[in-house]
């Protein structure tokens, strides 16, 4: 199945074509298209709905069979802005544009368009439209809303046919979806766009990443520390955050005149940790961590489930160590960041070295020299270490080249999971020193490391990889007690989940009046990796008979002995 981009940006022509025949007054917003298909928004005197798609499909049908003549040109903006007259989006489009690419189906209709290989509409094939969505202009909520219609189109019948089916298999993984059914999140208009609400199966996967990573920085030399969730404007002010970064920042507080910011990282207060008391050279690499909160504005057109949300919690490290640590320490990161994802079984899709755009001083801060040094770092480290990378040019932070480590999820997204970012700003903002062997001053250099992002972030990653289905050290309910009779069997079932739960293994009764298919089936929806039935047998032998997620066998063992399975899985995160 091959995606072409072209035909899909032809479609999405032709999609507005069709609205403008069926809908004459229709106002356009842009056509926009990516690797999931193509989409169109605009705005019309009637309310278009999901039930008017199939008018529209027809029509596009319709206009195919017309067979337009295709004609491509570039035209001025003073040209643009006369055809475009009474489409106001379409003019703000382009006063952003010097020249305007067009594409003409005959004189019957004219819109903004690239050149594309294709001189009429019967190169497409087989096309879909999926569902009508309200968006705002330019993902912005403070704009009008417009109305989207989004759909794909292959060059055959079989390629969508194939499109489909893995639409189908998305939809089964998408972290929403999931994250509802097995009770792990939600969001409540009520407490806030963005600020998602943990729930007591949610809290419990977000409890155990959250040790693991405790532990896993603790082995590796890390000292925890707690800092507040706001952050003073002078604060923010030195780190240069206040003026290239507070787009994203939530609006200041002022209270008696004291002006500050919910937090939106915490390197600001971890350099003042540092700064506490005078350091040696012998106490670096200097490493801190923390599980923090913090806060981020996000436009509510970009907030998607766990993956871009308002607030998160992240295990942020920093390392605080000399110019000729820097290999070491980012090796050390690397081999942090393996050993994590290996555990989680969540592979490492590509590296990216993220670097800054030379004269743009608005993203970035103004000093070439310390940017010149600190991308050949970060180069020569990854470089040394024989890591294949590639570069991006205006994707480094605003103080500094990064490591981006990219990870593929089940839907086919590539994010960002991990980062190693390379700082010589901070330090010198906030004039961190250390004493060398000749007991001279000298500028520490700041390592930023994130070991698996925001766990917001990587449990999205984690529920669309494994589908909701986790193991056992990670599964939010580990075992499933379900008496085959509860008046019966009751009795056993409560001891054993009482021990159960001393031994720190989540686990759920079912003594519900419901079927005992009923009750085993709705254990198996919820993906729990063990389900004991309990009935005579295993009261008079003190044992369990249990059956695993997906297997149709049982077996029956002490009830000591299947203790002990479970605390040695568990202790193997497995």
């Amino acid at each position: 199945m091959a995606f072409n981009k072209q035909l899909n940006e032809l479609s999405s022509i032709l999609l507005a074509k069709s609205v403008k025949d069926i809908y004459p007054d229709v106002i356009f917003g842009e056509s926009l298209v990516d690797e999931n298909g193509f989409s169109y928004s605009f705005v019309t005197n009637k309310i278009i709905s999901i039930k008017d798609l199939p008018k529209i499909l027809k029509q596009m049908h319709k206009n195919i069979d017309r067979n337009y003549a295709l004609t491509y040109e570039t035209i001025k903006k003073d040209v643009a802005q006369k055809i475009f007259a009474n489409q106001k989006y379409k003019l703000e489009l382009i006063d952003a544009m010097e020249q305007i690419p067009i594409v003409r189906f005959n004189n019957d209709f004219i819109d903004i368009c690239s050149k594309t290989d294709f001189s009429t509409l019967s190169a497409i094939k087989a096309f879909k439209l999926f569902n009508v969505a309200g968006v705002y202009w330019k993902a912005n909520a403070k704009n009008t809303q417009l109305t989207s219609i989004n759909g794909v189109a292959f060059a055959t019948q079989a390629e969508l046919n194939t499109f489909e089916t893995i639409l189908t298999e998305r939809r089964e993984r998408d972290h929403r979806k999931l994250g509802n059914e097995l009770e792990l999140f939600t969001f409540n208009q009520l407490a806030g766009q963005g600020l998602p609400i943990w729930l007591p199966k949610g809290s419990a996967i977000k409890y155990e990443i959250d040790a693991y990573i405790h532990s896993l920085l603790q082995r590796n030399g890390y000292k925890f520390v707690n800092s507040p969730i706001l952050g003073s404007k002078a604060l923010y002010e030195t780190s240069g955050h206040w003026t290239h970064y507070r787009e994203n920042m939530f609006p200041a507080l002022n209270v008696d005149d004291d002006i500050h910011v919910l937090r939106p990282m915490t390197c600001p207060h971890h350099l003042l940790v540092y700064q506490q008391k005078p350091r040696s050279y012998r106490e670096l690499p200097f490493k801190i961590a923390e599980h923090a909160i913090l806060h981020r504005y996000e436009s509510s057109g970009s907030l998607t489930g766990l993956e871009r949300v308002r607030s998160m919690q992240l295990i942020d490290t920093h390392i605080i160590c000399t110019p000729s640590q820097i290999k070491d320490v980012v090796a050390s990161c690397y081999k942090i960041i393996n050993e994590a994802s290996n555990t989680f079984e969540v592979k490492i899709y590509s590296v990216d070295l993220a670097l800054h755009t030379k004269n743009n001083k608005e993203k970035f801060f103004d000093n070439e020299l310390i940017w010149t040094n600190a991308e050949n770092s970060l180069r020569k480290v990854l470089q040394d270490l024989k890591i294949n990378f590639k570069e991006e040019v205006g994707e480094a932070a605003f103080y500094g080249p990064k490591i981006d480590l990219q990870v593929q999820t089940a839907l086919g997204r590539i994010i960002t999971a991990y980062t190693i970012q390379l700082d010589f700003l901070l330090p010198d903002q906030f004039k961190l020193t250390y004493k060398d062997e000749k007991g001279q001053m000298q500028r520490p250099v700041l390592i930023h490391a994130s070991v698996i992002g925001t766990l917001e972030r990587f449990v999205s990653i984690l529920l669309e990889q494994n589908k909701g289905v986790f193991p056992l050290w990670l599964s939010p309910v580990q075992v499933a007690v379900i008496p085959i009779n509860p008046s019966k069997h009751g009795v056993y079932c409560e001891k054993i989940t009482y021990e159960l739960q001393q031994n720190l293994i989540r686990v759920e009764f079912d003594n519900s009046d419901e079927r005992l298919a009923k009750r085993i089936r709705d254990a198996q929806i919820q993906k729990i990796p063990y389900q004991l039935i309990i009935g005579d047998q295993e009261i008079k032998n003190n044992s369990v008979s249990y059956r695993r997620y997906g297997e149709q066998t049982s077996s029956t063992v002490d009830f000591k002995d299947f203790v002990k399975m479970l605390q040695t899985q568990i202790a193997n995160h497995q």
